[in-house]
């Protein structure tokens, strides 16, 4: 099993600084011991002008059969039919991506310390790979699948089928290719995606596939694989095809994405869900979670329903008004609501959005959706999306519901999100839901002026929320009406307002669908977002 590795110097730096990078003398031959045999690095050209490190791996069969699962799940179709007598000790493989991790470990990480800032820097490099298996499985294998998943990440892919036999073309191709990349970028960024993306084109791992692989996965494609097209292939087939650590990947992936688009921090976007109990916090008047003490009593003593049920029974009812068969929740949170639409016959399609992976998980369990009917779990979907970018799988609904969702974005981002769902999804009604900053006096636990939930941006009063919906509305030619949820007080009115927009027929409805039609005529990336 080879691959070598090479650049070229420039004036300013001998190619030969490959050496430092790699942490491996240029001067020398080296030999390293792994688990399934022994690693050979040396440099069969080393000069100022152009410096190629080699890397020869040979496979003990023996050893590999001892120390490996061998006709485990998720193994070599060829190891598990013929355990001597494979193209393991030949074809790059998981085993050359973990012996690159072995032997180069430190350049993989991007550390120099004798030439500090050398391993930040881009260079040319070129990548040669005699033998790599390019089985595709059912997801388009050959030297496509190389140019798939090399070409995104800025390489040049030059591959080129193996016969099976040269003597006799009329034979076919195999499904080996040999590969070579050029490209432009940090050495450590090249070494990582071939860590990647070698047991990717393989498709198979010659060990276990342990939960511990999503995090080494998401490691070595720190800065490159959430934002790659191909990320659910690459998560799918890295993992070996284990549904349950792949779904977790991707989801983790698209946070990741999701909070690079936004500029921020994963965690920070990933707050639906309680880090202590994976619930949502109790917060005042804004959580189905347990009431206080006091709360409890009142609520037994005037067997009144809690204003989360108050506000769920408004919003079927407004949905109902409208006739709404197919809904999409935007903001689902744990899925309290989307269990309550799955519940009403009427409603055939239930599409559940929210950009925290754990609270998508709290609401699959919620539902129980690995024990739903298959005719009920028809009904529903779980996806992972920012409301504040476009998203071609929000078209085509009856109505939407932002409930209590509004207040958590920043007072900048909410242009953003009106242009997702009233712009670009155009559902023909939107439920919007939302706590009254007026009512928070009534609130005995809760401070002179803080809002309800730690994670709330703002909190309007009825007639800030008036101004901005009506905004919205005409803006994207809209009606709109407003109810009251909750206890109406006659000095401060209810705990929550509610907004109904109703797709109308104004000039501002056309010019809407007429600035659509042009949107929709730019290149959609994956995913849907195209601001």
């Amino acid at each position: 099993m080879f691959i070598s590795i090479s650049t070229t110097g420039t004036a300013e730096h001998s190619a030969t600084d490959l050496g430092f990078l790699l942490h491996k003398h240029p001067g020398k031959a080296q030999r390293f011991d792994t688990s399934h045999g022994e690693a050979h690095v040396f440099y069969p050209e080393a000069t100022d002008r152009v410096c190629t490190a080699a890397l020869l791996l040979e496979i003990d069969p023996v050893a590999l059969v001892r120390r490996g699962r061998g006709k485990g799940r998720g193994g070599s179709p060829d190891f598990a039919l013929a355990q001597y007598v494979n193209d393991r000790p030949y074809a790059a493989s998981s085993l050359l991506a973990v012996a690159l991790r072995t032997v180069f470990r430190t350049a993989m990480k991007g550390v120099c310390e004798s030439r500090p800032g050398l391993a930040a820097e881009a260079r040319p490099l070129r990548i040669a790979l005699p033998a790599v298996p390019a089985n595709g499985a059912g997801d388009g294998g050959g030297p496509e699948m190389v140019r798939r998943l090399f070409e995104p990440l800025g390489w040049q892919v030059g591959a080129t089928p193996i016969p099976l036999d040269e003597t006799f073309p009329e034979w076919g191709e195999s499904r080996y290719v040999r590969v070579e990349l050029t490209g432009t970028l940090r050495l450590a960024d090249a070494l990582q995606q071939l860590y990647v993306l070698l047991p990717v084109l393989d498709g198979a791992k010659h060990y276990w596939v342990a939960p511990d692989e999503v995090d080494k996965l998401l490691a070595a494609g720190e800065g490159w694989l959430a934002g790659h097209p191909e990320r659910a292939l690459i998560a799918r087939r890295y993992l070996a095809r284990r549904w349950s650590l792949t779904r977790t990947a991707v989801q983790r992936l698209e946070l990741a994405r999701l909070a690079e688009a936004d500029d921020r921090e994963a965690e920070e976007i990933d707050n639906a869900v309680d880090d202590a109990d994976d619930g949502v916090d109790d917060a005042v008047g804004d959580t189905d979670g347990p009431p206080g003490p006091d709360e409890r009593e009142r609520r037994a003593q005037a067997k009144a329903p809690t204003l989360a049920e108050q506000r769920r029974e408004a919003i079927l009812a407004a949905l109902r008004e409208v006739g709404a068969a197919r809904v999409a929740d935007l903001g689902c949170g744990q899925g309290e609501l989307v269990g309550a639409l799955l519940k009403d016959a009427r409603i055939t399609e239930v599409l559940g959005v929210d950009v925290s992976s754990r609270a998508l998980s709290a609401a699959a369990r919620t539902l129980r959706l690995d024990r739903m009917p298959e005719r009920q779990a028809a009904r529903v979907r779980l996806v992972q999306g920012a409301l504040t970018y476009t998203d071609a799988r929000l078209k085509g609904y009856d109505a939407a519901v932002l409930s209590e969702v509004i207040e958590h974005l920043d007072l900048p981002r909410l242009p953003a999100l009106e242009h997702a769902v009233l712009g670009a999804a155009r559902p023909s009604a939107v439920v919007v839901t939302t706590p009254n900053a007026e009512y928070n006096v009534r609130w005995e636990s809760l401070p002179a002026g803080h809002v309800r939930h730690a994670d709330h941006r703002f909190e309007w009063d009825r007639a800030q929320f008036r101004a901005w919906a009506g905004r919205a509305a005409a803006a994207y030619g809209y009606t709109v009406s407003f109810r009251s949820v909750g206890p109406e007080d006659p000095e401060v009115g209810p705990p929550t307002q509610l907004a109904l927009f109703r797709l109308g027929t104004t000039e501002a409805t056309r010019a809407a669908e007429a600035a659509e039609a042009t949107e929709a005529t730019a290149t959609t990336p994956e995913g849907g977002d195209t601001r």
